[in-house]
Protein backbone atom coordinates (compact mmCIF):
# COMPACT_ATOMS: atom_id res chain seq x y z
CA UNK A 1 0.00 0.00 0.00
CA UNK A 2 1.63 3.27 -0.81
CA UNK A 3 1.09 6.75 0.78
CA UNK A 4 1.40 10.24 -0.42
CA UNK A 5 2.10 12.27 2.50
CA UNK A 6 3.82 15.69 3.87
CA UNK A 7 3.70 18.66 5.98
CA UNK A 8 4.49 22.44 6.06
CA UNK A 9 5.89 24.05 8.86
CA UNK A 10 6.59 27.85 10.01
CA UNK A 11 8.66 29.62 12.45
CA UNK A 12 9.82 32.92 12.88
CA UNK A 13 13.33 32.69 14.36
CA UNK A 14 15.54 34.90 16.05
CA UNK A 15 19.38 35.02 16.07
CA UNK A 16 21.67 32.20 16.63
CA UNK A 17 18.25 29.46 17.10
CA UNK A 18 19.12 25.48 16.63
CA UNK A 19 16.11 23.37 15.19
CA UNK A 20 16.06 19.88 15.35
CA UNK A 21 13.21 18.36 13.16
CA UNK A 22 11.99 14.61 13.16
CA UNK A 23 9.08 14.63 10.13
CA UNK A 24 10.48 12.74 7.78
CA UNK A 25 9.61 9.13 7.39
CA UNK A 26 11.44 6.64 9.08
CA UNK A 27 13.71 3.86 7.18
CA UNK A 28 12.93 0.23 8.18
CA UNK A 29 12.06 -3.64 6.99
CA UNK A 30 8.41 -2.55 6.13
CA UNK A 31 8.33 1.34 5.11
CA UNK A 32 9.79 1.70 2.10
CA UNK A 33 10.58 5.57 1.26
CA UNK A 34 9.64 5.73 -2.79
CA UNK A 35 10.46 9.20 -3.12
CA UNK A 36 10.74 12.21 -0.97
CA UNK A 37 11.78 15.73 -0.92
CA UNK A 38 12.82 18.53 1.80
CA UNK A 39 12.83 21.88 1.50
CA UNK A 40 13.59 25.46 3.37
CA UNK A 41 13.20 28.45 2.49
CA UNK A 42 14.89 30.81 2.25
CA UNK A 43 17.75 28.28 2.44
CA UNK A 44 19.61 25.87 5.03
CA UNK A 45 22.26 25.18 6.86
CA UNK A 46 22.49 21.79 8.29
CA UNK A 47 23.44 17.76 8.87
CA UNK A 48 21.07 14.62 9.20
CA UNK A 49 21.52 11.76 11.17
CA UNK A 50 19.33 8.22 11.67
CA UNK A 51 18.96 6.64 14.54
CA UNK A 52 20.18 2.71 14.18
CA UNK A 53 17.96 1.29 16.26
CA UNK A 54 14.84 1.92 14.90
CA UNK A 55 15.57 4.47 11.66
CA UNK A 56 14.48 7.62 13.13
CA UNK A 57 15.54 10.59 10.71
CA UNK A 58 16.76 13.76 12.62
CA UNK A 59 17.86 17.12 10.70
CA UNK A 60 19.34 20.04 12.82
CA UNK A 61 19.63 23.37 11.56
CA UNK A 62 21.66 26.14 12.44
CA UNK A 63 19.59 29.14 11.66
CA UNK A 64 19.90 32.92 11.92
CA UNK A 65 17.31 35.37 12.28
CA UNK A 66 14.18 35.10 9.77
CA UNK A 67 10.91 33.92 8.90
CA UNK A 68 11.65 30.18 7.61
CA UNK A 69 8.88 27.76 5.83
CA UNK A 70 9.75 24.12 5.89
CA UNK A 71 8.53 21.22 3.43
CA UNK A 72 8.40 17.69 3.11
CA UNK A 73 6.80 15.49 0.59
CA UNK A 74 7.27 11.86 0.09
CA UNK A 75 5.53 8.77 -1.70
CA UNK A 76 5.79 5.61 1.21
CA UNK A 77 5.30 2.15 0.43
CA UNK A 78 3.88 0.31 3.33
CA UNK A 79 4.19 -3.61 3.69
CA UNK A 80 2.47 -4.44 7.27
CA UNK A 81 2.78 -7.97 8.82
CA UNK A 82 -0.75 -9.51 9.59
CA UNK A 83 -1.09 -12.10 12.45
CA UNK A 84 -4.35 -13.37 14.56
CA UNK A 85 -4.20 -11.96 18.04
CA UNK A 86 -4.42 -15.33 19.13
CA UNK A 87 -0.97 -16.15 17.68
CA UNK A 88 0.93 -13.47 19.31
CA UNK A 89 1.82 -14.24 23.07
CA UNK A 90 3.58 -11.92 26.11
CA UNK A 91 7.31 -12.97 26.42
CA UNK A 92 8.03 -13.63 30.43
CA UNK A 93 10.64 -10.22 31.33
CA UNK A 94 13.05 -13.09 32.03
CA UNK A 95 13.36 -14.27 28.27
CA UNK A 96 12.84 -10.95 26.72
CA UNK A 97 15.84 -9.48 24.64
CA UNK A 98 18.17 -7.21 26.91
CA UNK A 99 17.58 -4.53 23.58
CA UNK A 100 14.07 -3.76 25.18
CA UNK A 101 14.39 -3.84 28.77
CA UNK A 102 14.55 -0.10 28.45
CA UNK A 103 10.78 0.03 27.01
CA UNK A 104 9.98 -1.15 30.49
CA UNK A 105 11.07 1.15 32.66
CA UNK A 106 9.15 4.37 33.60
CA UNK A 107 9.77 7.10 31.68
CA UNK A 108 9.29 10.91 32.10
CA UNK A 109 5.77 11.00 30.57
CA UNK A 110 4.98 7.42 31.01
CA UNK A 111 4.81 6.34 35.04
CA UNK A 112 4.14 2.58 35.06
CA UNK A 113 5.33 2.82 38.71
CA UNK A 114 2.02 5.47 39.97
CA UNK A 115 -0.45 3.40 38.01
CA UNK A 116 1.37 -0.45 38.88
CA UNK A 117 -1.45 -1.11 41.01
CA UNK A 118 -4.29 0.14 39.00
CA UNK A 119 -2.95 -1.86 35.76
CA UNK A 120 -2.69 -5.44 37.76
CA UNK A 121 -6.34 -4.77 39.66
CA UNK A 122 -7.86 -4.30 36.02
CA UNK A 123 -6.18 -5.85 33.44
CA UNK A 124 -3.41 -8.87 35.72
CA UNK A 125 -6.08 -11.58 35.28
CA UNK A 126 -6.74 -11.45 31.86
CA UNK A 127 -6.00 -13.25 28.98
CA UNK A 128 -2.05 -12.50 28.06
CA UNK A 129 -0.85 -11.42 24.67
CA UNK A 130 -2.34 -9.26 21.96
CA UNK A 131 -5.68 -9.97 23.30
CA UNK A 132 -4.38 -8.03 26.75
CA UNK A 133 -3.06 -4.78 25.14
CA UNK A 134 -6.27 -4.76 22.69
CA UNK A 135 -8.44 -4.81 26.47
CA UNK A 136 -6.03 -1.96 27.47
CA UNK A 137 -6.82 0.04 24.36
CA UNK A 138 -10.22 -0.93 24.93
CA UNK A 139 -10.41 0.60 28.45
CA UNK A 140 -8.95 3.82 27.35
CA UNK A 141 -10.73 4.42 24.12
CA UNK A 142 -14.55 3.68 26.43
CA UNK A 143 -13.03 5.95 29.56
CA UNK A 144 -10.90 8.51 27.79
CA UNK A 145 -11.99 11.30 26.64
CA UNK A 146 -10.57 12.11 23.14
CA UNK A 147 -10.47 15.77 23.10
CA UNK A 148 -8.51 18.66 21.71
CA UNK A 149 -7.19 21.19 23.89
CA UNK A 150 -7.29 19.25 27.38
CA UNK A 151 -3.84 18.73 27.59
CA UNK A 152 -0.67 20.12 26.67
CA UNK A 153 3.06 19.22 26.61
CA UNK A 154 3.51 18.82 30.25
CA UNK A 155 0.50 16.23 30.22
CA UNK A 156 1.80 12.61 32.16
CA UNK A 157 0.02 9.29 31.69
CA UNK A 158 -0.83 9.95 35.52
CA UNK A 159 -2.83 13.30 34.45
CA UNK A 160 -4.36 11.72 31.81
CA UNK A 161 -5.39 8.51 33.70
CA UNK A 162 -6.82 11.29 36.66
CA UNK A 163 -8.48 13.86 33.78
CA UNK A 164 -9.77 10.93 31.87
CA UNK A 165 -9.23 12.81 28.65
CA UNK A 166 -6.74 13.69 26.22
CA UNK A 167 -5.14 13.89 22.48
CA UNK A 168 -4.08 10.85 20.48
CA UNK A 169 -0.36 10.97 22.39
CA UNK A 170 -1.73 10.93 25.79
CA UNK A 171 -3.85 7.72 25.11
CA UNK A 172 -0.81 6.45 23.97
CA UNK A 173 1.42 7.54 26.94
CA UNK A 174 -1.38 5.59 28.84
CA UNK A 175 -1.46 2.22 26.55
CA UNK A 176 2.42 2.80 26.93
CA UNK A 177 1.84 2.87 31.02
CA UNK A 178 -0.53 0.28 31.26
CA UNK A 179 1.85 -2.24 29.03
CA UNK A 180 4.94 -1.41 31.08
CA UNK A 181 3.40 -1.82 34.69
CA UNK A 182 2.43 -5.58 33.54
CA UNK A 183 5.57 -6.25 32.22
CA UNK A 184 4.74 -5.62 28.17
CA UNK A 185 7.51 -3.42 27.12
CA UNK A 186 6.01 -0.66 24.89
CA UNK A 187 7.38 2.19 23.31
CA UNK A 188 6.12 5.62 21.18
CA UNK A 189 5.52 6.55 17.62
CA UNK A 190 4.91 9.74 15.71
CA UNK A 191 3.09 9.08 12.55
CA UNK A 192 1.41 10.36 9.25
CA UNK A 193 -1.80 8.71 9.92
CA UNK A 194 -4.29 7.87 6.63
CA UNK A 195 -7.81 9.27 7.70
CA UNK A 196 -6.91 11.45 10.75
CA UNK A 197 -9.36 13.82 10.91
CA UNK A 198 -8.39 17.13 11.78
CA UNK A 199 -5.09 16.35 9.70
CA UNK A 200 -2.46 16.47 11.80
CA UNK A 201 0.82 14.53 13.41
CA UNK A 202 -0.69 11.01 14.90
CA UNK A 203 0.76 9.75 17.91
CA UNK A 204 0.20 5.55 18.68
CA UNK A 205 2.04 2.68 20.40
CA UNK A 206 3.68 -0.63 20.02
CA UNK A 207 3.91 -3.31 22.53
CA UNK A 208 6.45 -6.06 22.22
CA UNK A 209 5.11 -9.69 21.53
CA UNK A 210 5.97 -12.59 20.24
CA UNK A 211 9.72 -11.26 19.24
CA UNK A 212 8.48 -7.93 17.36
CA UNK A 213 7.05 -4.34 17.79
CA UNK A 214 2.97 -4.22 16.95
CA UNK A 215 0.83 -1.37 16.65
CA UNK A 216 -1.96 -0.23 19.08
CA UNK A 217 -4.00 3.08 18.38
CA UNK A 218 -6.55 3.68 21.48
CA UNK A 219 -7.66 6.74 19.60
CA UNK A 220 -8.87 4.50 16.73
CA UNK A 221 -8.63 7.72 14.35
CA UNK A 222 -6.52 5.86 12.07
CA UNK A 223 -6.66 2.20 10.65
CA UNK A 224 -3.25 0.51 11.60
CA UNK A 225 -1.78 -0.39 7.83
CA UNK A 226 -2.72 3.82 7.24
CA UNK A 227 0.52 5.07 9.58
CA UNK A 228 3.41 5.65 8.34
CA UNK A 229 6.21 5.90 10.79
CA UNK A 230 7.95 9.03 11.70
CA UNK A 231 9.82 8.68 15.23
CA UNK A 232 10.19 6.44 17.91
CA UNK A 233 11.17 6.63 21.05
CA UNK A 234 10.60 5.88 25.30
CA UNK A 235 7.99 8.50 24.91
CA UNK A 236 7.21 11.85 23.58
CA UNK A 237 10.12 13.55 24.99
CA UNK A 238 11.88 11.28 22.51
CA UNK A 239 9.78 11.51 19.77
CA UNK A 240 8.94 15.21 18.67
CA UNK A 241 8.23 16.60 15.03
CA UNK A 242 10.31 19.86 16.20
CA UNK A 243 12.45 20.97 19.48
CA UNK A 244 14.68 23.75 19.44
CA UNK A 245 17.14 25.79 21.15
CA UNK A 246 16.86 29.89 20.77
CA UNK A 247 13.93 32.07 19.95
CA UNK A 248 11.70 30.78 17.89
CA UNK A 249 8.24 31.25 17.19
CA UNK A 250 6.15 28.55 15.45
CA UNK A 251 3.42 29.31 13.26
CA UNK A 252 0.55 27.19 11.45
CA UNK A 253 1.13 23.65 11.11
CA UNK A 254 -0.22 21.80 7.98
CA UNK A 255 -0.21 18.07 7.33
CA UNK A 256 -1.42 15.63 4.95
CA UNK A 257 -1.61 11.91 4.56
CA UNK A 258 -3.39 10.29 1.56
CA UNK A 259 -3.90 6.35 0.67
CA UNK A 260 -3.02 6.22 -3.30
CA UNK A 261 -5.68 3.49 -3.41
CA UNK A 262 -8.34 3.02 -1.23
CA UNK A 263 -7.78 -0.50 -0.37
CA UNK A 264 -6.73 -1.85 2.82
CA UNK A 265 -7.81 -3.72 6.01
CA UNK A 266 -10.75 -2.36 7.10
CA UNK A 267 -11.07 -2.32 11.04
CA UNK A 268 -7.74 -3.99 12.03
CA UNK A 269 -7.27 -2.35 15.47
CA UNK A 270 -9.91 -4.92 16.93
CA UNK A 271 -9.73 -8.01 14.52
CA UNK A 272 -5.87 -7.85 13.53
CA UNK A 273 -2.14 -7.95 14.73
CA UNK A 274 -0.82 -5.56 13.08
CA UNK A 275 3.33 -5.02 12.87
CA UNK A 276 5.28 -2.70 11.01
CA UNK A 277 9.06 -3.45 12.70
CA UNK A 278 10.81 -6.18 13.17
CA UNK A 279 13.11 -4.57 15.95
Amino acid sequence: MRYTLGCELGYDVGDGTVLILAIEAATGERQTIVSESMTIEPGWQGEAFVAPTHGTRYRRMNLPAGRYTVRYNAQVELNPLIMNPADVPEIPVAELPLSVLPYLYPSRYCQSDRLARFAYREFGALPTGHRRVEAICNWIYREVDYLSGTSDSGTSAYDTFSLRAGVCRDFAHLGITFCRALGIPARFVSAYGWQVTPQDFHAVFEAYLGGRWFLFDATRVAPLDGLVRIATGRDAADSAFSTFYGPVMPQQVKVFANRDANIGIAEQWTTQAVSMSDS
